[in-house]
C-alpha cells in the first residue's frame, strides 16, 4: 500500500554560472514521484539539446539509469524482475524522452548531508509543501 501525502519538489538549474531555482508541490503524492518530477520539470527547462549532468539523492531515480533498470523495464515491457508492472511508467517515459534530446548523465548525492546544492533543493521542496499546507 502507498500512502499518498503532501509533496513538494526543487531543482536548480546551473549554466555558465547562471542559476534558477524551480520548485512545485502535489497535495496528494509519494517521494518517488516528487524526485522524478524535479528532474522532469528541469529537463523541459531546456531550450536545446545539451551535455547535462543530473545530481539527486535519490536512489530511486539515479540507479534507474546508473543500473540499467529502465532498459530492462522497457525490454520487459514495463514489468520489474519480478513481473509486476513498473510504477509510476508514464513519468519514467517522459522523463526518457526529455532525456533522449540530451547527452546526461547521473550522479547520486549524499541527502541531508552537507552537499549545499541539494540542501537548497529540499528547501525548495519543503516550502513548496509549506504554501499547500497555508490554502
Amino acid at each position: 500500500m502507498v500512502t499518498l501525502d503532501l509533496g513538494g519538489w526543487g531543482a536548480i538549474l546551473i549554466y555558465n554560472g547562471h542559476q534558477k531555482e524551480i520548485s512545485g508541490n502535489n497535495p496528494s503524492t509519494t517521494n518517488n514521484i516528487m524526485e522524478m518530477t524535479a528532474v522532469i520539470e528541469a529537463l523541459k527547462l531546456l531550450k536545446e539539446k545539451c551535455d547535462i549532468t543530473i545530481h539527486s539523492d535519490s536512489a530511486y531515480v539515479v540507479n534507474c539509469f546508473v543500473q540499467g533498470w529502465i532498459e530492462n523495464w522497457q525490454k520487459n515491457n514495463w514489468k520489474t524482475a519480478d513481473k509486476k508492472p513498473v510504477k509510476n511508467k508514464e513519468l519514467w517515459q517522459e522523463m526518457i524522452n526529455l532525456l533522449n534530446k540530451h547527452v546526461y548523465k547521473f550522479v547520486k548525492v549524499k541527502g541531508h548531508s552537507d552537499n549545499e546544492l541539494n540542501n537548497r533543493c529540499d528547501y525548495l521542496a519543503t516550502n513548496a509543501i509549506k504554501s499547500l499546507e497555508n490554502i
